[in-house]
């Protein structure tokens, strides 16, 4: 008699410590292909993973799943998404923040939109001098335009390069303090500011419920050097329960210096900008120092980002009431989402990544190729 494939001994179910479920549906045509098959939920502590296989796509797919029940928001259709966009906009648009905020970017855009289609000479009217076409005449209304623009947005960008500087300079003061005398306080000042991606070390150990709310009666339990200062700034309980790793020290210092290297950039434009007058600053000074502030301040900012998502992807974000009842909708029509940040298929990524990495290693092995025949080439003349 055949044995029954579902059986297992007790010594295989004791050490399986993973548990994954197959689900084989059928689709019908009729439906959209962008419905997922149902997925059932796995048992145990821990994070466990599940396997779907999908007949739309073809494909296993493993989805996590966490101990306290979390799922991440789900994706919405790109139409929902841009109207839940612009009725978050206009609530941020209607407090002082956000309405200074929004005229600010728009001066910014605007005069800067002008400067590039003044440098692109977009007007050839405005080239004219005394009955005389020269774009580049000194007193011709394009020039004189480029300079007035460029002062409006050397004031622009003055009002972040300058009105940052304080808190610039302060994180600077406690990493030189954290980097020459080793004071593991100034650290932990410097985590609890920028408590949105930076993780201190043997943070991960931490209690999954502990946050701002119950710090106070339980720091007595942790390890003081694990917490940021002041000890309310600590980061939120991760929904997921669980804490993202230590994030490494080279990429606190990188944000630092290169924030304050803008606000440094920042003065020496200014200084060129407001001690020069256009007839005597070298054409080369704006342009260069310009885009030398806006590099430093970009990457940055592009790092703090990087790094938020990384946290955000381990320790999740809070849910809407939106999102639960959407997740729970799906639910009900049996129209699963992956469970981590952005919705998005693994293994899609995941080949995503080893199609890139195998044209970066393509085009490696043919410029090495092509140096090599260059010197045969070479060698034979």
């Amino acid at each position: 008699m055949r044995p029954d494939s579902s059986t297992t001994s007790k010594e295989g179910q004791e050490d399986n410590v993973d548990q994954f479920t197959v689900i084989s549906t059928a689709t019908n045509p009729n439906d959209s292909l962008s419905q997922r098959a149902p997925i059932m939920s796995a048992q145990g502590q821990g994070v466990m993973g599940s396997t779907v296989a999908s007949s739309v796509a073809g494909v296993s797919v493993q989805i996590q799943e966490y101990a306290n029940g979390y799922h991440f928001p789900p994706k919405y259709p790109i139409k929902e998404q841009i109207r839940m966009g612009l009725v978050q906009f206009w609530e941020f648009y209607n407090t002082g923040f956000g309405f200074f905020l929004t005229i600010y970017s728009l001066n910014v855009v605007a005069w800067g939109g002008m400067l590039f289609l003044l440098l692109c000479n977009a007007a050839p009217e405005m080239c004219w001098v005394d009955g005389k076409f020269d774009c580049d005449h000194i007193d011709s209304p394009r020039r004189i335009w480029i300079e007035t623009d460029s002062q409006i947005l050397n004031a622009l960008f003055c009002v972040t390069g300058f009105g940052l500087a304080p808190w610039r300079f302060r994180d600077l003061y406690f990493l030189l303090r954290y980097r020459l005398q080793g004071d593991h306080k100034a650290l932990r000042s410097l985590a609890g500011v920028h408590r949105g991606w930076f993780r201190l070390p043997g943070s991960e150990q931490l209690p999954a419920s502990l946050g701002p709310k119950n710090i106070e009666e339980s720091i007595a339990s942790c390890n003081a050097d694990n917490v940021p200062y002041p000890l309310e700034t600590i980061s939120d309980a991760p929904p997921t329960g669980i804490r993202a790793p230590p994030t490494k020290m080279w990429k606190m210092d990188f944000i630092v210096y290169f924030n304050v290297a803008n606000t440094f950039l920042q003065c020496v434009l200014s200084g060129f900008m407001w001690a020069l007058n256009r007839y005597d600053r070298p054409s080369w000074s704006t342009g260069l120092f310009v885009c030398l502030a806006c590099i430093a301040s970009a990457t940055a900012g592009i790092m703090m980002g990087i790094e938020g998502k990384h946290v955000k992807a381990i320790e999740g974000v809070p849910l809407t009431k939106k999102d639960i009842e959407r997740l729970a909708r799906d639910k009900e029509l049996g129209i699963p989402h992956y469970n981590n940040l952005g919705d998005k298929n693994p293994e899609e990524e995941k080949e995503k990544a080893r199609k890139k990495k195998a044209k970066l290693r393509f085009g490696k092995t043919e410029q090495s190729s092509l140096a090599t025949d260059n010197e045969r080439q070479a060698f034979c003349n």
